[in-house]
């Protein structure tokens, strides 16, 4: 089994878009949506949920009221302000303190400092995530609560639902469409990957976010790939891309034009090699053609 992730640094370079027409082209693979932030794979693909469970991700603060008493000590401890004194007015000695779980951070301060140990930290579900059937393949996405941190947690949690379901149903691919910039939410949804692909608009902005997450691949030793999306919207940046990515050893993997059968794509819930046979949906599939080349997955499913 292989597994394939689609980054792109920026978001908003039509990395999703790809990644479901891949979805479509491939055979045998098992979708992974990363993007725990902003899964935006189902709005293409249109998944029937099959399975839903509770992600915990993060703690929280509880207070025994009980066992309170008043002090105060966590409220003028909290750098968050998510404690505060309740009680009659008037009546200090009647006072307990309670926290509001949107404010809390689950740092625990309050708890180290609780003196009748009245505090202690809970788990708490900070998201979703979800295994799907596709008119392609299964899918395995989630979605994190509003507000909610540890995304990198749920991250991982979707890509390890997707190999143990890969590894149960015989697949052999994992295709997981990676959340967008350098931080821990990307490196969660790389790390231990055989291949990147990296998908660049040519910008100045996303000529600086490529060379970044070029430099996030060769420190994690993953073999990437390049393709340019709208390249023909500025030809001098498209070519400065090409140039830095021989010199940071990134391999080309192809072009893509600019065409408004994207978004008419997108308004029929179709991925783009559905919905048209032009050169844009040409240049997609030989850039597919050239990942299973790279991960060896062509020769396995080639008709004889």
């Amino acid at each position: 089994m292989k597994q394939m992730t689609v980054i792109s640094g920026k978001g908003g370079t039509g990395k999703t878009s790809l990644t479901a027409s891949f979805a479509a082209l491939a055979h045998n693979a098992i979708v992974a949506d990363c993007d725990v932030d902003a899964p935006d794979l189902a709005l293409v693909l249109a998944p029937r949920v099959e399975k839903q469970s509770p992600f915990v991700g993060g703690k929280v603060a509880r207070v025994d009221a009980g066992r309170c008493t008043g002090c105060g000590l966590c409220v003028e401890s909290c750098r968050f302000e998510a404690t505060a004194l309740h009680g009659p007015p008037g009546d200090a000695a009647e006072h307990t303190c309670a926290v509001d779980p949107h404010s809390c951070e689950g740092c625990g301060v309050c708890v180290q400092l609780c003196p009748v140990e009245a505090c202690r930290l809970e788990p708490t579900v900070t998201g979703e995530w979800f295994i799907s059937q596709t008119r392609f393949s299964p899918l395995v996405h989630a979605q994190l609560g509003v507000g909610q941190d540890n995304s990198g947690k749920l991250v991982s949690c979707v890509r390890q639902e997707a190999r143990a379901l890969a590894e149960r149903e015989e697949r052999d691919l994992v295709l997981c469409d990676g959340p967008p910039g350098i931080g821990c939410p990307v490196i969660a949804s790389l790390s231990g990957v055989d291949l990147l692909l990296i998908v660049v608009e040519p910008t100045v902005s996303a000529l600086h976010d490529f060379e970044r997450v070029a430099d996030l691949a060769r420190h994690f030793q993953i073999p990437a790939l390049v393709c340019i999306n709208k390249h023909d919207l500025n030809e001098t940046v498209a070519a400065e891309i090409e140039k830095r990515a021989d010199r940071l050893g990134v391999e080309r993997a192809g072009r893509i034009p600019y065409d408004e059968a994207v978004v008419g794509a997108q308004l029929h819930r179709r991925t783009v090699v559905e919905h048209t046979n032009g050169p844009l949906s040409a240049a997609i599939r030989n850039i597919w053609q050239r990942i299973e080349q790279r991960l060896d997955l062509a020769s396995e499913h080639r008709a004889p």
